[in-house]
């Protein structure tokens, strides 16, 4: 999971609309890797937090679910970044409640904040808050895969790739790598279909051997 706040002055919205800053996930990887530059430059902070998946996995086995990770990893920019106005992409449709989720994280904070859905598609600084994020997210990819010495795809749960690299993960080991959230819903699939998998095998063996009995 990554994380990330960006804090202009107000008058330098408008000259993000105009270099094209926008959702992140409609721009290309190329295209979002020259714009953080720019954003970069006319930032007066940018904070982007890396959360690892060993670091959720933790997080779950405390019964702390990912809206409210990220709920925290928001309310720690906002403390940071000393802004008079805030304004956050709401998770979920309830954007009340994950508003009132942020200020039980940051009670004292006096930010007017301004929680959205589809706020990266609204605000040209949530816009490049996002952009901020998806950079460090695939360089985070990359380097996992230069680590791994395999192509894991993008590492969400459409890439077919991403499936084979933990389906072939979980065939060597019971141990997954630190790298690999536990608590994701793909992986318990796949844990589950792999278990599933080996004692079909198993049975079959175990009928073959029986067979072979009877036959004697």
């Amino acid at each position: 999971m990554v994380v990330a706040g960006v804090v202009i002055d107000e008058n330098d919205e408008q000259f993000l609309k105009k270099i094209g800053v926008k959702d992140s996930k409609k721009l290309t990887p190329k295209k979002r890797e020259e714009l953080a530059i720019e954003i970069e430059k006319i930032a007066k902070s940018v904070f982007v937090l890396r959360v690892p998946a060993c670091k959720i996995d933790t997080y779950r086995s405390e019964g702390i679910n990912l809206d409210k990770i990220e709920a925290m990893k928001m309310a720690e920019i906002i403390t940071m970044c000393e802004a008079g106005k805030v304004f956050v992409d709401s998770l979920g449709a309830n954007s009340h409640k994950f508003h009132s989720k942020i200020l039980e994280l940051v009670p004292d904070n006096q930010s007017e904040l301004i929680v959205e859905n589809y706020a990266d598609e609204t605000y040209p600084v949530v816009s490049a808050a996002s952009i901020m994020a998806k950079v460090e997210r695939d360089l985070a990819v990359k380097e996992l895969k230069e680590k791994v010495g395999f192509d894991f795809g993008v590492g969400y749960s459409h890439d077919r790739r991403t499936i084979e690299f933990i389906e072939k993960l979980l065939k060597k080991s019971k141990e997954l790598p630190p790298y690999v959230r536990e608590s994701w819903v793909t992986t318990q699939v796949l844990r589950e279909n792999s278990f599933q998998k080996k004692l079909k095998n198993f049975f079959g063996k175990k009928k073959d051997c029986k067979e072979g009995e009877n036959e004697n």
